[in-house]
């Protein structure tokens, strides 16, 4: 049964603790103001730590050693990227995310590796999507028929830098929207996949699960590594060329 650490007894730090609970899994939850565990529920059957989220002795208490995620989700910007920085890089925690409530950092967090989310109203669902096992496609949006789904991609690090053209391909699926440094775009024709976007794509609902086993993978064609990042201006000019299909 995975176990969940999160870094704050807040609004978000609470409704993580419960909907981790409800589903099964066991939680620890981490204030430096012990007051702040009054707003779990009574029958909260995870463990309360008062303590300071990025110390390593509180983590430990918290069971860091054998966590599935950390979430810091305090209402402190550097102590949320501080303490997601020692459950990465000490205590080698593969799935990580902090909150985040100065969009104009994000930039700069991404760029130390560690997924963020921001402070409005639905972040306890993306704390949720980028910790939760067995989430490598979450869906967002079906389509009246059912047969579409918008969802969220989660590809192997090894994606990056390909253009999302050649990711579209891997799997036959339509990119929407890309968010990127807390921003989402458009994706044009010479966008490339950057290691810590967030890809949402349309993709046929019966295909989910082969969707995400592709992308949980390496790219396999070993042509793959003609259109990387530093190819970008070849492609641009043949694509000029010859157009878009």
């Amino acid at each position: 049964m995975p176990h969940f650490v999160i870094m704050g007894a807040g609004r978000v730090g609470v409704m993580l603790a419960h909907s981790l609970e409800t589903a099964g899994h066991t939680v620890s939850v981490i204030d430096r103001d012990e007051a702040a565990f009054r707003r779990l529920r009574a029958d909260f059957q995870g463990r309360q730590i008062t303590g300071i989220g990025f110390d390593r002795d509180t983590l430990r208490r918290a069971g860091i050693e054998q966590a599935y995620a950390f979430a810091a989700v305090s209402s402190g910007d550097n102590s949320n990227i501080l303490a997601s920085r020692v459950a990465r890089e000490t205590f080698k925690v593969q799935h990580v995310v902090a909150r985040i409530n100065d969009p104009n950092r994000a930039e700069f967090y991404q760029r130390l590796g560690i997924p963020t989310v921001a402070a409005v109203r639905w972040s306890t669902d993306q704390v949720l999507r980028r910790i939760l096992p067995e989430q490598d496609v979450t869906g967002d949006y079906r389509e009246a028929s059912g047969r579409l789904v918008l969802a969220e991609l989660k590809l192997h690090p090894d994606w990056a830098g390909l253009p999302l053209e050649r990711i579209e391909a891997a799997a036959d699926v339509r990119i929407a929207f890309i968010t990127r440094f807390g921003e989402g775009q458009l994706p044009g024709a010479d966008t490339s996949y950057q290691q810590g976007d967030v890809v949402h794509a349309m993709l046929r609902t019966q295909e989910v699960d082969e969707v995400a086993k592709v992308f949980a993978n390496p790219p396999q064609d070993p042509e793959e590594q003609e259109y990387r990042e530093d190819d970008r201006p070849r492609r641009a000019l043949r694509r000029r060329g010859e157009g878009r299909s």
